[in-house]
């Protein structure tokens, strides 16, 4: 079976700054992995390399995604591909309606894997259905995107254009910062109703919170820029336990 994701002794940086020292990682279809760690980490730059966002430098490593060179790709030809990125702070759009966004992402997608564009009437039936799986106000498809939005609201958002999307890869990053219990309940069941077995998640996490809803198949912790330990869903019930304290002990000691 292909992996969807492997990168190996991944190393990168922004702005002269050495964040990430060597990250391999590898994310089977079906799969779920958690990347936690404190602040400052490298979790939101591994999320910001894999989305080819500007002004990060690759320093070394490679990363394939459904075989592909990831690396080589622009930014929008990874989204085409199949890769999304939740933001942790979703940008605001004015003056983009949210049907017309939607529609003409969707398409592009549709059009990379040579499948017909859908027309209006099409789309808006599909949307329609998305809204009902993620219990959304059908009445944000009128409005700008993100624009007047809630934190909450903005992230509810994100999961839904994550649906209508349908991506192989989806990279959360921080998707539960600033979300209430209701909104971190809705964000979840979104994620969790999308599984299935040709697609796969990578959730990057401060909190163990955002795992008593979306259960990872494999935790990881990020600390100066490495992986330092993986384990299954008991190791996240460990940090929130015991913090990243003890695993930075180790790391000293093993030094």
């Amino acid at each position: 079976m292909q992996p969807i994701l492997e990168i190996k002794n991944l190393q990168a940086g922004v702005e002269g700054r050495h964040i990430l020292k060597g990250i391999s990682l590898t994310i089977q279809p079906g799969e779920i992995h958690a990347v936690m760690g404190p602040n400052g980490s490298g979790k939101s730059t591994l999320a910001a390399v894999l989305a080819g966002r500007e002004g990060y430098d690759i320093v070394s490593g490679e990363v394939r995604y459904l075989g592909q060179d990831l690396l080589e790709l622009d930014p929008e030809e990874r989204a085409r591909a199949g890769l999304f990125l939740a933001f942790q702070y979703p940008v605001e759009i004015p003056g983009v309606n949210s049907t017309y966004f939607l529609k003409a992402a969707l398409n592009e997608i549709r059009k990379h894997r040579g499948l017909p564009e859908m027309d209006a009437i099409e789309f808006l039936g599909f949307v329609k259905d998305k809204i009902k799986l993620l219990e959304l106000n059908e009445d944000l498809l009128k409005r700008p995107v993100n624009v007047g939005f809630s934190g909450g609201e903005k992230k509810r958002n994100e999961i839904f254009q994550m649906a209508v999307l349908e991506p192989r890869l989806a990279v959360l990053d921080e998707t539960d910062s600033g979300l209430d219990i209701d909104a971190l309940r809705v964000v979840s069941n979104g994620v969790n109703k999308l599984r299935s077995p040709q697609n796969a998640a990578l959730v990057i996490t401060h909190y163990q919170r955002l795992l008593n809803y979306i259960v990872p198949d494999f935790v990881h912790v990020l600390m100066d820029g490495r992986i330092v330990r993986s384990g299954g869903k008991e190791l996240a019930l460990e940090l929130e336990e015991r913090g990243y304290d003890w695993i930075a002990r180790e790391q000293r000691l093993a030094a």
